[in-house]
């Protein structure tokens, strides 16, 4: 690695397609850097932990082709669309053309979060994902439903309340809506859709679209054997979970709700240091089976347990065999 040639903080904005929340998310140049020194035009560059994809997103836009693999559901529904993206037309008569009249069944406990009349919208949204098959705009509008569900502005779904890549319980929201002596207002959940597709969609610059039919995205466990071929992948960059750091069932239960993902398909994360570094063994042999000869493999990682672990120590020793890591 050349000295001074690392990212810095005014690298640090990105594409407006990467602008989608979700817990433990790098950032897009962090991407953008190993993607440029490490891989070119029209290779394979692949994530196998890739959260919501900034690794493959940022892949497409440079002109490789993408690949990546979560072993949450969510992963596959917040990246595949924004390698493809729908157009404004497309999307504002979608809106237009649904039918959100009606009334549905819903759990009590999101009206802690969303007033009766937006909730009734929202699981209308859910119930025509789930019924039916979902076309590239549609697989669109649910990603972005999915981006706007709660959060702590008016540009969300709900009341205020935590950040979007981080849910809390009824129970907590009810005492947070005490606290704040507030009700969950109506919203416009059209409305916002079509101004969240417009904010991601306002740079210019789109994935290749001659390159889109050979992205690969799909939900899939690390460890377990993936669809890419041996030897065809020029870069893996990623940044596997830090122990149990973070609870992707909980964060994420708004959505799991919203896309219909029983809790039992998200992976829990691995809770001690042995079970960590047997996982990660067998994702890293993965790795290394679709790595090309001469590729370069990039693995974030970093302390945990108030820095008594430093997982970065223990990241080669699991290769076996020995995988190039930056």
């Amino acid at each position: 690695m050349e000295s001074g040639t690392f990212w810095s903080a005014g690298q640090r904005c990105g594409h407006s397609l990467h602008e989608i929340s979700y817990r433990d998310c790098f950032k897009p140049a962090l991407a953008a850097y190993f993607i440029e020194q490490f891989s070119k035009p029209g290779e394979v560059v692949f994530d196998p932990f890739m959260g919501r994809g900034t690794t493959p997103l940022e892949a497409a836009l440079r002109g490789r082709i993408a690949a990546g693999a979560d072993g949450n559901p969510l992963g596959e529904m917040l990246a595949s669309p924004r390698l493809d993206p729908p157009s404004i037309d497309a999307i504002t008569d979608w809106l237009e053309r649904f039918d959100w009249v009606g009334r549905l069944d819903t759990p009590a406990e999101l009206l802690a979060f969303f007033h009766p009349e937006t909730l009734q919208k929202i699981a209308l949204l859910r119930a025509a994902f789930l019924e039916q098959p979902l076309d590239k705009t549609s697989k669109w509008i649910r990603m972005v439903a999915l981006s706007r569900l709660t959060g702590h502005s008016p540009g969300f779904f709900s009341v205020r309340t935590l950040p979007p890549n981080q849910a809390i319980t009824a129970a907590a929201q009810l005492a947070l809506n005490v606290r704040f002596g507030q009700s969950p207002p109506p919203r416009d959940v059209s409305a916002l859709i079509l101004k969240k597709s417009r904010s991601l969609l306002r740079h210019p610059a789109r994935p290749d679209p001659s390159l889109t039919p050979r992205h690969r995205i799909w939900t899939g466990r690390a460890e377990s054997p993936c669809p890419l071929e041996e030897n065809s992948v020029a870069l893996v960059l990623t940044s596997p979970p830090f122990l149990d750091v973070v609870d992707y069932r909980r964060d994420n239960w708004h959505r799991g709700w919203f896309a219909g993902i029983a809790p039992g398909l998200v992976p829990r994360c691995t809770r001690s240091l042995p079970d960590w570094k047997t996982f990660l063994t067998a994702s890293l042999q993965e790795i290394h089976r679709v790595l090309r000869p001469g590729g370069h493999a990039a693995i974030e990682v970093g302390e945990v347990r108030n820095g008594k672990i430093l997982l970065e120590e223990h990241v080669l020793a699991c290769g076996e065999p020995p995988v190039s890591s930056l």
